[in-house]
Order: C-alpha cells, then sequence, then structure tokens
C-alpha cells in the first residue's frame, strides 16, 4: 500500500511524458497533483486515465480565480471526474463558489495562501497590504476556512501555526515547497524537508522536481516514502 502522504507533482510539459513518468515510478506512488502547466497538453486526460484506469488519487491545482458564478460553473464541471483536490484561490467568496460547484461530489477545494516562491519583497511588488507574511498566511487560511475550504495549500514552514487555528481541527494541509535535504530549491522560498513538513502539521507533501529530474525518479520517490515513514 503507498503512501498517500506523498503527493508527486507531474509537472512535465505533456500527458506523455506525465504518463511515463508515472509508470517508472510504478506502485510507489498512488497520488498525483496535475497543474496549469500540463493543461493545454492534455493534462485532464491523463488524471483520468490515472484515475479510472490506474486507481491513483488526483490533485488538480488550477488555482482558479474569478467571479462566483465562474468559479461555480467551472467547479461543478470538473467535479464530474471523480478527483480529489483542487484549488482555488484562497479568497472567502472564492472558496465559497468552489464549495457550491462541488456539491457532494466528494471533492476537496483546498484554497491557496500565499505561494511559497513569494517572499515579502514580492508581495510589496505586488502591493499586498503590509504585514508579516506567516501572519498574512494564517489570515488567509483562517477566512478560508470560514468559507468552508476542506484545506489549504501553504508553505511547510507555516503548518504548525496554520494547524493551530481553531478552524483547522480536520482540514486539510498540503505542502508544495518541500525538498529533501541537499536538493536544489530551484524558485521555492520558504521550504522545509518532507519529515519536518509532517511534523508541523501537514496531511500531504508535494514534490516533484527532485523526482522527475532525479536520474532514478522510482528510486528518489522511495527514498522521500522511507523519510516520510520515520517522521
Amino acid at each position: 500500500m503507498t503512501d498517500d502522504r506523498l503527493i508527486v507533482a507531474l509537472d512535465v510539459p505533456h500527458a506523455v511524458a506525465g504518463a511515463e513518468l508515472a509508470q517508472r515510478l510504478g506502485d510507489s506512488v498512488g497520488f498525483y497533483k496535475i497543474g496549469l502547466g500540463m493543461l493545454t497538453g492534455g493534462g485532464l486526460a491523463l488524471a483520468n486515465e490515472l484515475k479510472q484506469e490506474h486507481g491513483k488519487r488526483i490533485f488538480l491545482d488550477m488555482k482558479l480565480f474569478d467571479i462566483s458564478a465562474t468559479i461555480e460553473a467551472a467547479v461543478r464541471g470538473l467535479a464530474q471526474f471523480d478527483l480529489d483536490f483542487l484549488t482555488v484561490h484562497g479568497d472567502p467568496q472564492v472558496v465559497a463558489a468552489a464549495k457550491e460547484g462541488a456539491g457532494d461530489s466528494g471533492l476537496k477545494i483546498l484554497a491557496v495562501t500565499i505561494l511559497t516562491s513569494l517572499d515579502r519583497a514580492d508581495l510589496d511588488a505586488c502591493q499586498i497590504r503590509p504585514g508579516d507574511l506567516p501572519d498574512l498566511v494564517g489570515a488567509r487560511a483562517s477566512a478560508a476556512f470560514d468559507a468552508g475550504a476542506d484545506g489549504v495549500i501553504a508553505s511547510p514552514q507555516e503548518a504548525a501555526m496554520i494547524r493551530a487555528l481553531s478552524q483547522a481541527t480536520d482540514r486539510l494541509i498540503v505542502t508544495p515547497g518541500v525538498r529533501p535535504a541537499g536538493s536544489d530549491l530551484g524558485d521555492q522560498k520558504r521550504v522545509t524537508t518532507p519529515a519536518a513538513a509532517i511534523a508541523n502539521g501537514a496531511n500531504h507533501v508535494v514534490i516533484g522536481r527532485p523526482i522527475w529530474q532525479a536520474p532514478n525518479p522510482q528510486a528518489a520517490a522511495e527514498a522521500i516514502l522511507q523519510e516520510l515513514s520515520s517522521a
């Protein structure tokens, strides 16, 4: 049985490459993330194939943001595919509309707090209100939970703070920005190791490049799973 705390990000150019990577990972991995980068390259078709034909769990990372009516319609359409997680931006009206669209499908709505590639300087450039970044993440997570979010996407550095929120009981915390010790950080700025993320209260860690860029992706995934088993 696989450890679904590890979600492998299929951040490759198209569905063919994604299917090949999933085949190389085999039974070691049971949960995959498919994002915007693959959407025009057959990403939704691959999500359905992995879910329906191979029994994998699927996290569709779309980070949807629009007016409420559009969000509700979009999520209602996606909910028919029997996927597991879907991301939307953490604005309360977006979260509430997404939950309405998901209905009783079982699709979990995860709210993005602040992207793990951003720091305070980036927020200043975007004219986001002043304040310490962890405080802003906590405020956005709290508002998203109040709006009905099943969970949040946040840096593993903020997972413990979010887990301590009164609204976080039985909610999911999913953490990108996770790197095994010694890995290249790439464009991530707020990172920890997989074991530290779980210890901080995360339910799932999302890892892409350290696995699919490895000479042996299956061995890389299994090393992470071994780390998680000892967390």
